[in-house]
This record gives C-alpha cells, structure tokens and sequence, in this order.
C-alpha cells in the first residue's frame, strides 16, 4: 500500500475495536439495535465524520480511496457502524458540491466534527429505484419556509439525525420527464411534523433504518440544497461514491468471515488434525479470499477514478455488484467450514452472515446494477 495514511487508517480502527468496542459490547449492539452514544462520541473525536471534508471547513480533506478504507475496516467487525459512515460522507459530497456558500459554512464545520448530521429520504413505500413517481410533496409558503407531506423508507439514521434531507416533489414533471421537478430539503427532525419509526431488520439491525413520515414538517426558507426542481440530478451525481463505498461495506465484511473461518480452520481438530488441513476445508477458503483480493482492487480503482475526478460509473456499479456477490458467497461457504458455531451468535460469523444479506439490493438492487451496465455497454434500456 503506497499511501501511508491509508495504513494509518486501519491501525487507528483496529485500535478502536480493540480498546473502545470490544466483540461483547459489538453484541450487545447489534442485540439492542441500536449503537451506544458514547460510541457515536467516539468516531466524532476520532474524527470520521469529518474525514473526507474539505479543510476549510475543519475536515481531514481525505479523498474516496481514504473513506473506503475505513469503511472497510469498520465493516470487518461492525457493519451497522458503517453504514452510518457511508450515510456522514455521502452527506459531506451533496452539501460540498450543492450547497450554497452560506449552506457550506453553515453545515460542513459541524459535519466534520458531528455536532449536526443528517439523513437521506428517497425511497418510498411504492418506489425504491422507481425513486422519479415518490409521492411526497413540498410547497413553499408565503413566508418562505417550506411544508413537507408524504413518507418515505430505509432512511438510515433518520431517528438520530439532526436533519432529514427529504427528496420531494416541488413542481408537476411531465411523464416522460419525471425527474423533473423534484427538490432536495433539509427538513429538521426535531417536530412535531415529522416522525421517524426505527424498522427492525434482520440486517445491519443497529444502523438506525427508518421509515419517516411527514405531515406538515416545516423547513426553513433556506433549507433547499442545489437548484428547485433539479434535486435528482444533483442527487445522482453521489451516487458513484455512495456505490464505491458499499462495495467497500462488502469487502469488510468479505474480510471479517475469512478472519474468522481461517482461525477456525487452524483451531478446530477433526480425525487428529485441524479441520484446515483438509482440502474440503482449503478450498472454499481459498475461493473466499481470491474474491477478496478482486473486490478490494476492483473498488480501490474506481475510488482512484472518482478522486481524480475521472468518470467511473460503471466501474462503480460493478464495484458494489461484484463486491455485495462476492460476500454472499464468502458468508456462505464460510458458515460451512465453522458449521453449528456459525449459528451462534456469540460467533462474529452468524451477525456477518446477516449483515452480508442486504448487500444485494441496498442501496441500489443488483439487477438494477447489471440493467445499468448493459446500458452503458449499449444495450437497449430495459427499465
């Protein structure tokens, strides 16, 4: 690895889990659904939040490949935990690249050392990828401020934030134009017009995944991010970075379950020998870690790409296609060398399989990314 601050990265998580945020209290987590407060504290002194935030604004100015190591490597043991980090740097690239001058120096100082953060609402019960036909409205009032109808779903951390970045519709689009008209506003979470509902999923079960209705929620008058009626546009221009990063989920996770199957392997004996000293044993292991090796430079590349500036959408859909497939693969064959231990939840492997499990379609659905890249490889659209 050429880029000592990238190594530095991994030693300071890697003392993180083993000083703050021990395999028992990652349990106990994980069982409660929900991360400690002290722990969020944590990443903000340690200064994750602010990672890929421009100096000017008290962030570290790191670039995509720094934030995909340590997604990586929180996702190695604590997956939830990422996910959150994949939410603060998604947020960091939409306010850095839309907001107004006012809007950056009014959010990024207290983005980059946590004191405000906040959530994206997309989805909708009736549209995931379908995002352009959401049914949630905004209208701006005499006053200036906007009100904000509707409801959306999967919005992580939406009970923690300080901020639901609401995509709604501001203004009717024709239907051969629906992304038209749609807005970006940063509706505040603390009223009464807006509820955020935690949702018990079997996955990532302490990422804080909601489903937030809005009835009459007010933002303020200066709370549109980017242009009216142009949120989507500005909204797809992150996803690249946001799909580079949930390969990088993927690949921790790739990492983690073949941490915990090589060390069985060594410890666990069969017939007067460690069960790794079988060939049934080897090879799974050998194909969970040649995957790894391919995901981790497949995903490093368009990290490069994206920093650069350069183009790299479709190298980003296939880093979170082959990177999410790739752990469903290595979760399973893994589950198989550790056997019954694999389903006891003292074992790592069995919250590692589960979190494994959204990766095929969070945050975009894998045929949705093989329909992107059949286009791109200039094949009829097919949605």
């Amino acid at each position: 690895m050429d880029d000592p601050g990238l190594e530095m990265i991994r030693d300071q998580v890697r003392a993180f889990f083993q000083n703050d945020f021990d395999e028992p209290a990652i349990r106990a987590a994980d069982r409660a659904r929900k991360i400690p407060a002290e722990i969020l504290q944590a990443i903000k002194r340690l200064g994750w939040t602010g990672l890929t935030i421009d100096q000017d604004y008290g962030g570290s100015g790191a670039d995509v490949t720094h934030g995909v190591v340590l997604v990586e490597e929180v996702s190695r043991r604590f997956p939830s935990l990422a996910t959150n980090l994949v939410g603060f740097f998604m947020s960091a690239r939409a306010v850095a690249e839309h907001g107004t001058d006012d809007q950056k120096a009014e959010w990024l100082p207290k983005m980059a050392t946590g004191e405000f953060t906040f959530a994206f609402g997309i989805s909708e019960p009736d549209g995931g990828t379908d995002a352009l036909r959401g049914r949630t409205r905004a209208e701006q009032m005499e006053d200036g401020r906007w009100k904000v109808n509707g409801r959306k779903l999967y919005t992580s951390f939406a009970a923690e934030a300080d901020a639901v970045l609401v995509m709604a519709r501001t203004s009717p689009a024709p239907e051969d134009k629906l992304a038209r008209g749609l807005s970006l506003i940063m509706t505040p979470t603390d009223q009464p017009g807006l509820e955020a509902r935690r949702m018990e999923l079997m996955a990532h079960r302490a990422a804080c995944t909601c489903e937030t209705y809005y009835d009459d929620a007010i933002a303020p008058a200066d709370a549109l991010l980017g242009q009216e009626g142009r949120g989507f546009y500005h909204l797809i221009k992150t996803l690249d970075e946001e799909r580079i990063l949930a390969a990088a989920m993927y690949i921790g996770i790739i990492q983690g379950v073949l941490d915990q199957a090589l060390q069985y392997a060594k410890d666990r004996p069969a017939f007067g020998r460690p069960i790794g000293a079988f060939q049934a044993i080897q090879h799974p292991l050998a194909d969970i870690a040649t995957d790894l090796h391919h995901a981790r430079h497949f995903t490093m590349s368009a990290a490069a790409k994206i920093s650069r500036g350069q183009e790299c959408s479709m190298e980003a859909a296939m880093a979170k296609l082959f990177a999410s497939e790739a752990a469903q693969r290595a979760t399973d064959r893994a589950m198989r060398v550790l056997g019954g231990y694999g389903l006891v939840e003292e074992s790592p492997m069995e919250r590692l399989f589960r979190d494994a499990r959204l990766g095929l379609f969070s945050p975009v659905s894998n045929e949705m990314s093989r329909n992107y890249i059949g286009e791109r490889l200039g094949l009829p659209r097919s949605y």
